[in-house]
């Protein structure tokens, strides 16, 4: 139908059903088959139809539009679990609205707030925000979810990935190389990732390490000034919160002569596409991004149609990726 714009009445006669039908699938409820779902997908995909904004905000008073709060939009991490967000949202006639909220956890919940002034539902990404805060949005601001992080007790669906168990596995790597005095480079204390990667690097004394305690950041500036004083603990590995982190502390070791891995190992998480091009590439756990991203966005569905949420959902695994930024204890 070049030239001229689709309609939903196109996709229904197309596809033998109802224009209420076609609405009901593009709008991700599920009262209808499974197969007719996707049967009406099919033919609006290959019509080329997108639903029309306006029209459906006059029809049901929805804005068409899903908020999505991030902390730093400069970290490559969220990039792909909000392109993963988002091509769900367009297969369903969604767009996004994306805050930021540069780190300031104290920001948050006005932030979130002022979305629902232009969103239907808000998805707030990694938040750190207190509890206290979350609960206080989440009872005055519903159609809300969480990612990355596990709001306990406070009754928000959340997709969340592992972060405990890859980093004692690394920590477990470490130890078999021989290493015992480690620092941990610390992200921000109120980011439940980061608490998680702590636990598991403070509970490592069964692999014989001894660690200590960094505040750094998530960011390759603070991994660089964070250095220093890791090196002042003795430490022979650098334990990283995320990657960006982890390249800031590979570049002031270079500036100051210290080899990777040769007198010190070095580990990120995250694997971000930087991390497998650095030099040496970062030993890193690999976070499923884009199947959090797409999770989100199906839960998403559920909580804007009305749908109970599961709040007990099993966490995604991430994978460790073993790489040549860690060796074997230098001699002394």
């Amino acid at each position: 139908m070049a030239g001229t714009r689709v309609t939903i009445s196109d996709v229904a006669r197309e596809a033998g059903v109802s224009i209420a039908t076609v609405s009901r699938v593009m709008q991700g409820r599920v009262s209808v088959s499974a197969e007719l779902a996707e049967r009406v997908r099919a033919v609006a995909q290959r019509l080329g139809y997108r639903p029309n904004p306006v029209a459906r905000g006059l029809a049901t008073g929805e804005t068409g539009m899903v908020g999505v709060l991030v902390p730093e939009l400069d970290n490559p991490h969220y990039h792909e679990v909000i392109k993963a967000i988002a091509a769900g949202a367009e297969l369903q006639g969604y767009r996004m609205l994306i805050l930021e909220s540069e780190g300031r956890s104290a920001d948050e919940p006005d932030l979130a707030a002022s979305l629902y002034d232009h969103a239907d539902g808000v998805i707030l990404c990694s938040p750190r925000m207190p509890d206290d805060s979350l609960r206080r949005l989440a009872v005055d601001r519903p159609r809300l979810l969480c990612v990355n992080r596990l709001p306990t007790g406070i009754g928000i669906p959340f997709v969340a990935f592992d972060s405990y168990s890859p980093m004692l596995e690394i920590c477990g790597l470490l130890g078999r190389l021989g290493h015992r005095r480690v620092a941990y480079l610390s992200g921000p204390m109120d980011s439940w990732a980061n608490t998680e990667r702590w636990r598991a690097v403070s509970q490592a004394a069964a692999f014989g390490l001894e660690p200590a305690f960094i505040p750094a950041g998530y960011t390759i500036d603070t991994g660089y000034d964070a250095v220093d004083e890791a090196l002042r603990s003795g430490a022979t590995a650098l334990i990283a919160a995320n990657d960006l982190c982890a390249i800031g502390a590979l570049s002031r070791l270079r500036d100051r002569g210290v080899r990777v891995p040769q007198d010190l190992s070095l580990t990120g998480f995250d694997d971000i596409a930087f991390a497998r091009r650095t030099v040496p590439p970062l030993t890193t756990a690999r976070v499923p991004r884009h199947e959090l991203g797409a999770q989100a966005w199906r839960l998403m569905q559920s909580v804007l149609a009305g749908e109970p949420a599961l709040l007990d959902r099993p966490l995604l695994s991430a994978e460790v990726i073993v790489r040549e930024s860690i060796g074997p204890l230098p001699p002394t």
